[in-house]
């Protein structure tokens, strides 16, 4: 047993303090003032959340007031982020605890003026665009300037420095030699790009952050406060704590369902950390592993769906497709890297000769894989019996459906509650409790069953009434309030515990919204923050043009060829989301380097859905978390487990691997996104390709399957991986996977392709530097009547002159817009899918391969265990 797992319980409480102090100076600053001023700064945190919660909800356009616009909303939403940020974040090392300096009063002021200058002088504004006064002029470099500290500080050094790099190459561009050269802007007109638009600090990622994100944060605090986090914990524990490495599955498990409801890496970190690394360590696990273990799976809850870090919903804005469409896309490749997960840390406690937990109860092993899918499959469960089990209500009895779930919820709620009143309060109900065995499966569920019932509503609100993601939130977030008031006098009532202790749970109930009201605006601080700060980014890019730039340099340097594109590509978006938040990685990188992945596909025959390209992004921007020597949650578990940081972040990024293979995938292969899928035949082959082939790469990778591999049979997984994941590449070799048809077709093809479905067209482009190109696009057709009409819906305009097709306009910021179409680009050919053999039957082969290696492995662990030798010294 280690030091770690003797300490006493004042030192164990002083750690845990130390942990809460980590994720406090992260996600809300340092800073802990006294007095007037901590009264002050809860006082202007809760007044955010009032505020947002006011601007999601119905109530100002049912009353005919205070409806407030979105371009005010955004920024009163940046003001209240700035001055939070002011007053929370120190500026050095050596500045003040305990309260809060003269300057940074100013300075909070400063920037809280300067985006209201934007409300107050509103009409003004509108009524003068692109011709600011000096008055304008001053306010917004005061205002990027506050911007830009308070991201410094808050948000860290990285995207600071980027935001300030694009500044400077505003002002530079007429300096600047070769292809990175352009005309360059005034200060006026940089400082109303940057503040006085919707195209710079105010602008899709703040908008986002304003309308969606805030509403999901306030939602995931208050679920925290109402006791989920603690209990979604011992849910993971009770269902997998008693397996071989269990603390460690169960730390996956954890981390997946509190990324669920979390948009911090960190959090998820030491939220579940706390109780999962020292556990880890006791069953056998080095400090190293045990850190990178609960690294791996809380960097992983930020691409579980429905919250994804919040950039599921700016990805939405980005791509231009529904946030259901987001969630159905991301959700199985995150189901995927989660599963393999599981496979990683059982492969690891199998080489170590690891056991679980004592369990304290009897149960075969159907009952345990059981609950064990139960946890995995939670989600999806839920999700399909609010769908299909309560949806049908809404098409039967239509509008009263809504009033009819409302009063079945709060009837199921009051009975929930009656029935965990008839229990005591498990020892593990306590946030300080250490796990010394398995809790009882049933004892642990029905502790917090009422729990679901927001996510329900949620659920219910997306995809049944499919209300807008903020307003769904909303909703929750009523509901939430609701349970947190009422559970805790609730249950005293149904103990018959007495009126003073009715009176005493209420008034500790109303204490802990309140708590959690201000968390969640607190937690916001930096969320608003980057995503101001990464518009800085956008705007650069669009009056300079840089993402041309970038496109043609990666170009250059990867001589053309695709996979190391992607490659260069995915190691630009791991420096470039180094050191900051999810949200602003995300935006940072896609604004950069999903173009470049767009415009260098298609150039390469190779048409993606902007999705595919978005995800890629996504998935190596937050892969900064882990990576060495910035990863911010190595940092954070190796705080917990005591090991070298770096080593955490190492071990953390072979674990991840598996992760970063991925988008390469779908890259290539869009049916992991749930994309070209004819049909549930093909959709189970997906699945069942899918699983093995991330199997093997596991097992190629981590030298094991059930035990370790020879190295041939390494060679041989690699191989099986990579036909179940692109049984595509060998078909290809037999035959063309597409045909060219003239241009004058692409008319009759419009007509004939359903809405929602994909266009491949073959244009020919002119580049920045004069080279005449050639691209091939996916265009996926909006609705309409006709074809052509169907094309416009999605910003694409062609006109026919002879048998010639032109591009005649092109919507601005359209799906064609985004793959870089242009007018005047000549359309040389309607590219069609061939006709061939489905390239699944190349699935066969490498399935029967992995079955031979997976029997020889069994034969051979038969012989070792008959020889006496343990499995792990083999």
């Amino acid at each position: 047993m280690t030091t770690n797992d003797n300490k006493k319980p004042a030192e164990a409480e002083l750690d845990t303090e130390v942990l809460q102090d980590l994720v406090t100076a992260v996600d809300m600053g340092g800073r802990k003032p006294t007095g007037l001023t901590a009264r002050l700064m809860m006082l202007v945190a809760l007044c955010w959340s009032l505020f947002q919660l006011w601007y999601a909800s119905p109530l100002p356009f049912i009353l005919n007031f205070g409806v407030v616009t979105d371009g005010i909303a955004r920024s009163i939403h940046l003001a209240f982020a700035l001055f939070l940020a002011a007053l929370s974040y120190p500026a050095l090392a050596r500045s003040p605890r305990d309260r809060v300096p003269l300057t940074d009063w100013a300075i909070g002021i400063a920037g809280a003026a300067s985006t209201l200058y934007l409300v107050v002088f509103y009409r003004e504004l509108s009524l003068r665009p692109g011709l600011p006064t000096t008055t304008d002029v001053v306010v917004s470099v005061i205002g990027v300037l506050v911007l830009l500290e308070m991201a410094r500080r808050a948000v860290g050094p990285a995207i600071t420095v980027i935001a300030l790099v694009m500044l400077g190459y505003i002002f530079a561009g007429p300096m600047l030699p070769g292809m990175i050269a352009h005309k360059g802007a005034s200060l006026s007109r940089a400082a109303s790009q940057m503040w006085l638009t919707s195209e710079g600090v105010f602008g899709v990622a703040l908008g986002v952050s304003t309308n969606v994100v805030f509403m999901f944060v306030l939602f995931g605090t208050l679920l925290e406060k109402a006791g989920a986090g603690g209990y979604f914990i011992r849910l993971a524990f009770s269902l997998l704590g008693g397996f071989r490495g269990g603390p460690a599955k169960a730390a996956v498990a954890a981390s997946g369902m509190t990324g669920v409801i979390s948009g911090s890496s960190i959090a998820n970190v030491v939220t579940t950390g706390t109780f999962t690394i020292p556990l880890m360590k006791r069953v056998g696990y080095p400090a190293v592993k045990a850190g990178a273990v609960e690294c791996a799976a809380s960097v992983n809850g930020q691409i579980m769906p429905p919250v994804m870090g919040a950039a599921a919903f700016l990805i939405a804005e980005y791509v231009g497709i529904s946030y259901a469409d987001v969630v159905k896309h991301a959700f199985f490749p995150a189901l995927l890297t989660y599963g393999s997960l599981f496979y990683i840390v059982d492969i690891e406690a199998m080489k170590m000769g690891l056991k679980g937990l004592p369990v304290n109860r009897r149960g075969t092993l159907v009952s345990s894989l059981l609950r064990a899918l139960m946890n995995i499959c939670g989600m999806i469960v839920l999700s399909g019996l609010v769908y299909y089990g309560i949806g049908w209500t809404k098409t039967v009895f239509g509008g009263a459906a809504t009033m009819m779930v409302a009063v079945a919820v709060t009837a199921v709620y009051i009975g929930l509650i009656a029935y965990r009143a008839k229990f005591p309060d498990s020892p593990q109900d306590d946030p300080g409790h250490a796990f010394v065995e398995v809790p009882d499966f049933r004892t642990t569920v029905r502790t917090g069953l009422h729990f679901i019932l927001p996510v329900v509503v949620l659920i219910w609100c997306l995809m049944v009434e499919e209300l807008s993601p903020g307003l769904s939130a909303f909703w929750g977030c009523i509901v939430l309030i609701l349970l947190i008031v009422t559970q805790r006098p609730l249950t005293a009532w149904f103990r018959k515990e007495g009126p003073e202790k009715v009176r005493a749970d209420a008034v500790l109930g109303f204490r802990n919204l309140f708590d959690g009201l201000i968390a969640g605006a607190r937690n916001m601080t930096t969320v608003g923050i980057a995503t101001s700060t990464a518009g800085v980014v956008v705007g650069t890019v669009l009056l300079t043009g840089v993402g041309l730039v970038m496109t043609e340099v990666v170009e250059i340097v990867s001589g053309g060829n695709l996979l190391i594109m992607l490659f260069l590509t995915a190691i630009i978006c791991i420096i470039l989301g180094m050191g900051m938040p999810t949200t602003a990685s995300y935006v940072v990188v896609a604004t950069l380097m999903a173009p470049v992945i767009v415009d260098l596909a298609a150039k390469n025959d190779l048409a993606l859905p902007l999705v595919a390209v978005h995800l890629f992004v996504f998935y190596f921007g937050l892969m900064a978390d882990v990576t060495p020597p910035v990863g911010l949650a190595a940092y954070a578990a190796s705080a917990i487990s005591g090991a070298d940081p770096v080593k955490t972040g190492f071990q953390g990024f072979r674990y991840e691997i598996r992760t970063a293979l991925l988008p390469f995938i779908f890259v290539f292969n869009h049916r992991l996104l749930m994309i070209d899928i004819d049909g549930p035949v093909e959709f189970v082959l997906m699945v069942v390709g899918s699983a093995a082939a991330m199997t093997a790469f596991v097992a190629a990778t981590q030298q094991w399957l059930i035990i370790r591999n020879r190295l041939y049979e390494t060679a041989l997984l690699f191989l099986v991986c990579f036909t179940l994941f692109r049984p595509g590449f060998w078909m290809d070799m037999v035959q063309e996977p597409f045909s060219f048809a003239p241009a004058a077709e692409v008319f009759a093809e419009a007509d004939q392709t359903e809405p929602g479905e994909p266009l491949f067209i073959r244009f020919e482009a002119q580049t920045s530097s004069g080279d005449i190109v050639e691209k091939t696009v996916r265009l996926r057709l909006g609705e309409g009547p006709t074809g052509d009409r169907r094309m416009r819906a999605e910003g694409l305009g062609l006109s026919r002159l002879g048998d010639e097709v032109m591009v005649s306009t092109v919507r601005l910021r359209s799906q064609a817009a985004k793959f870089g179409i242009q007018p005047g680009d000549r359309v040389i050919a309607l590219v069609r899918p061939t006709d061939r053999p489905s390239a699944q039957w190349f699935m066969l082969p490498a399935l029967a391969l992995l079955g031979l290696i997976f029997a020889a492995q069994v034969r051979r662990k038969r012989r070792l265990l008959a020889a006496g030798t343990p499995l792990h010294a083999s």
